[in-house]
């Protein structure tokens, strides 16, 4: 997996998290369209870099219930992700537009 699309799948998870942080694994894998290995893969990474806390529902009697949470460096994280991928977006708008006015010139 290159670079950008470990980008992309990390500041997906980060957002999905975020808006819901008791989302299950199956939710966040059929929701990013990714599988549940790699979900499960993705957040203990996560959590090993220090963007997210995993909880567990200690009352709950199947102990499968977690809640995932972003730290403070999850938040300044997904945050920067934001500015890149505008800047991106930004930089592939204006290279359209010259492509487009190339095309109107001749």
């Amino acid at each position: 997996m290159n670079n950008k699309i470990k980008k992309e799948v990390t500041f997906e998870i980060l957002r999905k998290i975020e808006i819901k942080p008791n989302s299950n694994q199956r939710d966040l894998a059929h929701k990013l369209d990714i599988s549940l290995g790699k979900i499960n893969y993705c957040l203990k990474e996560l959590k090993k870099r220090g963007l997210i806390k995993i909880k567990n529902f200690k009352n709950n009697p199947k102990k499968l219930n977690y809640k995932y949470l972003l730290t403070t460096k999850g938040v300044s994280y997904k945050s920067k992700m934001i500015f890149y991928f505008m800047r991106q977006k930004i930089k592939e708008y204006n290279d359209l537009k010259n492509e487009v006015k190339k095309i109107q010139d001749n």
